[in-house]
């Protein structure tokens, strides 16, 4: 399982993998996460809504660390966080490579990409605005109330 936060204007990523995604491991990113941030920043944790992500554990750390504030992106939504397109990019990326024989290749693979990628890092830009998204996800649900309709 592999745990990532990425630095939305730079292009870094922190990343780990662990063999289970529950709070504890979670818990553990978190430290990692706060010890590579400087301690002048606010944190903004876009996350989504897994129970590993809401436990007494995790709400109790948050709870104690003012400069970190949680946003949790809607059911199905994961589009609009910045690390899921990291993510996408990872998976293809390592895709194109081949295939990998253990969990042990995986992680290493993974860890050379992050370490690549942050050797020359790149913030991710939206090439649309924010009305022209809105535009085409209204364009969608109307097709989808039609078609909807036609089957009724």
């Amino acid at each position: 399982m592999l745990f990532a936060a990425l630095d939305v204007q730079s292009g870094k990523v922190i990343g780990k993998c662990m063999p289970r995604h529950r709070a504890a491991e979670f818990r553990r990113f978190l430290g990692m996460v706060e010890k590579n941030v400087p301690t002048e920043l606010d944190v903004h944790v876009l996350m989504d809504n897994a129970s590993s992500h809401k436990t007494k554990l995790i709400r109790g750390w948050f709870g104690r660390r003012p400069r970190w504030h949680v946003h949790f992106t809607p059911t199905s939504a994961s589009w609009i966080s910045q690390v899921e397109r990291f993510f996408a990019l990872l998976t293809g990326d390592q895709s194109r490579r081949g295939a990998l024989r253990s969990v042990g290749e995986l992680e290493a693979a993974t860890t050379a990409y992050i370490e690549a990628r942050n050797a020359d890092p790149k913030p991710f830009r939206w090439v649309k605005s924010a009305d022209d998204s809105l535009a085409a996800v209204e364009r969608f649900c109307l097709r989808a109330i039609a078609v909807q309709d036609q089957c009724a």
